[in-house]
């Protein structure tokens, strides 16, 4: 029976290969000669597709496909197998139904496989299809993080903390499992472009998330029996208390990948289920880039340069939480950095150190605190101050008082639109003149995700999108937009990446004039658009319209900016908004 299914598959295959008699000639005599299935030899000389040789298996042998990507599988069924068998096979246990073991297999027809399955774990095998891309995938994804090793001999030559470094010249991350599920975890969320790594007990488990492209998405989760290990194995590599488990703490670990230093910032927290463990991936080519990098559209990039050219004065950058304020901030100061300045920033926390820059951590236990530290700094002969946040008065009086007595400031608040800096320095206590005489411009910013390169199709957008369209970016919708259909290159979501959209507010006469005189907000942003300045939602139409992002990641990046309740005209409740505010459309 297994002889004519191989034969049945067989035939189907080369048909659907479309391959001459010669060619199927010698796929026979390979089979022959080395022992493979046909399909395998297929896929070696590229007659054949991963998709369509699931396609024509799931035809003739009536047995469903899984997509290995995005299927929860159960440590459960995982126990059942060790991984030895499954990595020899090809096999990836899902789930278990009663007396069934689903496993995912690349060759369902491998009767020796399922006989060796079933005697081991004791129970019946169902199986399902799978690619074998897909099932190596899998290995690397939930055998790594379960009771087994990870399928690399050793971690250490990727990621080598440095304070193990010197302390132990042979790391023992060559010897201990839960050593090496930590930083099979970092690896994997360094490969993924990962921005936080989210370890959150729970009564089921430990939940593992990784924070892609602004994004949570659930990752393979360990054992519970392994959640105190893995907790105690981070906070030893952050050089943090392991016996305090009552109070939240903060450190940090160096790392390094081949030659790149990679810093990872760790933050505990105390939850009823053990400690909550959030690590922050910083890698200094993502966070300090070139300026013609940062997303700026080409109008924008030269009002950011004209801005940079100033020998005085305040430049602010502005928006949410994790829109990119950091990234832009040190790419600055990496465009000033000249042998002729002096150049000091004060930070809490140093997210990256910059060659040449004075750095300076502020630290409130001692009295450092960012107010303290300008007054102090002003009294080392700076060209170039750098101010990580203005959080008060006090910091925005001095840092005020510096740009106007002959320095550069560069700092962030969080508004949510360039009009809104401006207001936002005059509610904390500031005099509209003294604004006026130090402020030369704001940048306002946000991050959006792109299309996924590799999966990204044009369609035309349904009646209902185009409502939302008009009502939103005032005109008239494109006939085609694009989307994301999902691969295994962009982890099932549609997207891959990010990039940036800004609006730049320069302050000319004729607005200090409004801000002196009290005008609101609306009025100076209506202003500031009549008077050239493009408004994020523009600039994200820009991205929209050029293939690079999708609508819903326009309206969820810019929703909050927009002052005019004209744009949010549109309050019918469809399923199309009901994916926007899901953040899937």
């Amino acid at each position: 029976m297994e002889r004519f299914n191989r034969r049945r598959v067989s035939e189907a295959l080369f048909k659907a290969a479309s391959i001459n008699p010669d060619q199927i000639e010698f796929v026979l005599s390979e089979q022959q000669r080395t022992g493979r299935p046909v399909s395998k030899i297929l896929l070696e000389q590229g007659a054949i597709t991963e998709e369509v040789l699931l396609n024509v298996m799931e035809e003739q042998l009536s047995i469903p496909q899984v997509n290995l990507y995005s299927e929860k599988i159960n440590y459960n069924a995982i126990d059942c197998i060790p991984l030895e068998i499954a990595h020899r096979h090809k096999i990836m246990p899902l789930a278990l139904r009663d007396n069934q073991l689903i496993l995912a297999m690349a060759d369902p027809l491998d009767l020796h496989a399922v006989d060796e399955v079933e005697k081991i774990s004791g129970r019946e095998v169902y199986p399902v299809l799978a690619a074998e891309s897909a099932i190596n995938y899998a290995f690397q994804q939930y055998y790594a993080l379960g009771n087994y090793q990870p399928l690399e001999k050793t971690e250490s030559s990727y990621l080598v903390c440095e304070k193990e470094k010197n302390l132990d010249p042979e790391p023992v991350s060559s010897e201990s499992p839960i050593i090496k599920v930590v930083n099979s975890l970092i690896r994997r969320a360094i490969e993924k472009g990962a921005s936080d790594i989210h370890l959150e007990p729970s009564e089921e488990g430990l939940r593992v998330r990784l924070r892609l492209d602004g994004i949570l998405h659930e990752y393979a989760a360990p054992p519970k029996t392994k959640q105190e290990q893995i907790i105690s194995r981070v906070k030893i590599m952050a050089n943090l208390d392991i016996a305090e488990k009552r109070l939240p703490q903060d450190g940090n670990i160096q790392l390094k990948k081949q030659d790149e230093e990679i810093n990872l910032r760790v933050s505990t927290m105390p939850t009823i289920y053990g400690e909550k463990v959030v690590i922050r991936l910083l890698e200094k080519e993502k966070i300090v880039l070139p300026l013609e990098k940062l997303g700026l559209s080409a109008n924008n990039y030269h009002i950011l340069q004209k801005l940079l050219l100033n020998h005085a004065g305040m430049v602010l950058l502005t928006g949410p939480t994790g829109c990119g304020k950091t990234t832009t901030l040190y790419s600055a100061m990496n465009y000033l950095n000249k042998e002729k300045d002096n150049l000091i920033a004060i930070e809490d926390p140093v997210e990256c150190e910059l060659r040449g820059i004075n750095q300076i951590q502020v630290n409130r236990k001692i009295g450092r605190t960012f107010a303290n530290t300008l007054r102090s700094i002003l009294r080392q002969d700076p060209d170039i101050i750098m101010v990580g946040e203005i959080r008060d008065l006090e910091t925005a009086r001095i840092a005020t008082q510096a740009a106007l007595t002959g320095h550069m400031v560069l700092s962030t608040l969080h508004t949510n639109n360039a009009a809104g800096a401006v207001v936002r320095l005059i509610d904390m206590g500031l005099e509209p003149f003294m604004v006026t005489a130090s402020l030369n411009g704001v940048i306002a910013q946000r991050l959006i995700r792109k299309i996924c390169p590799r999966c990204s199709e044009e369609y035309a957008p349904s009646e209902e999108e185009k409502v939302f369209y008009y009502h939103f970016f005032k005109e008239d919708p494109p006939g085609k937009l694009y989307r994301g259909s999902k691969c295994k290159y962009c982890y099932q979501t549609g997207f891959r990446g990010r990039t940036s959209i800004q609006e730049l507010l320069i302050l000319d006469q004729e607005l200090q004039g409004m801000i002196l005189h009290g005008t609101k907000a609306t009025a100076l942003q209506g202003k500031a658009i009549e008077l050239g300045m493009t408004p994020l939602v523009k600039d994200g139409l820009r991205r929209l319209k050029a293939g690079e992002t999708t609508m819903g990641e326009v309206v969820r990046a810019t929703f909050n900016s927009v002052f005019d309740s004209d744009y949010l005209g549109y309050t019918g409740n469809s399923p199309f908004v009901e994916r926007l505010q899901k953040g899937e459309a």
